[in-house]
């Protein structure tokens, strides 16, 4: 990454805390292993295929937390662009909206301006992957049954944030000079969760032809 896109995507524009794996894990290993093929430069259909002898489960979720910790870097630099006034629906262009349900405050879908969907996304997202019960961290320790399903729900979501950032704010990012940054996380996200099957296609239709 230039300096300039350094600069762009620092520490302090994060939007969330950033959610890291201990070292000596499994999952530690895996992030390196899918790290490492994305540095080297090796196609990016080829780096999201299930290692050999990998758990899909450890697989997965690697790269739930690595997308998580990416899409909210890439919203924290345009975020500021974002707000009631400019997104007052979280929206992807006139077709699509979304709106935003947590059977919590939120029981039945309810549309909210695009910032606030927002926070209630990452806030929503990082108590998922925080929870030992859902993401364990111990080795020996199972996923939940629903593990899959759970995680389905969130890249699904996640998604969403890219068709935000896309259609309503794309021309920050060109400002920024961050394009090529945020197509190569948006190809990368878009090939595993293809690869793995855990978005409806129909779900993926926003942002058709890319990638």
């Amino acid at each position: 990454m230039s300096i300039a896109l350094k600069q762009v995507f620092n520490k302090d524009k994060t939007f969330r805390p950033k959610r890291k794996f201990e070292p000596g894990t499994q999952r530690f290993e895996l992030h390196k292993r899918a790290q490492a093929s994305l540095n080297s430069g090796v196609d990016l259909k080829a780096a999201v295929q299930l290692p050999s002898g990998e758990d899909q489960n450890d697989w997965v979720a690697v790269h739930v937390v690595d997308f998580f910790n990416r899409i909210n870097l890439i919203y924290g630099t345009i975020c500021e662009f974002c707000t009631e006034q400019t997104c007052p629906v979280m929206s992807g262009g006139p077709k699509y909206e979304y709106r935003w349900q947590d059977d919590l405050k939120y029981k039945k879908p309810t549309a909210l301006p695009a910032p606030q969907y927002m926070n209630l996304l990452m806030d929503w997202i990082e108590v998922q992957i925080n929870n030992e019960d859902i993401f364990p961290t111990c080795v020996g320790v199972p996923f939940p049954k629903n593990f899959l399903q759970i995680c389905k729900k969130i890249l699904c979501r996640l998604f969403r944030v890219f068709v935000h950032v896309y259609i309503h704010h794309f021309d920050r990012v060109i400002v920024m000079g961050a394009e090529a940054h945020v197509n190569t996380c948006y190809k990368h996200f878009y090939y595993f969760v293809t690869e793995m099957n855990l978005i409806d296609r129909k779900e993926l239709e926003p942002l058709q032809p890319l990638p």
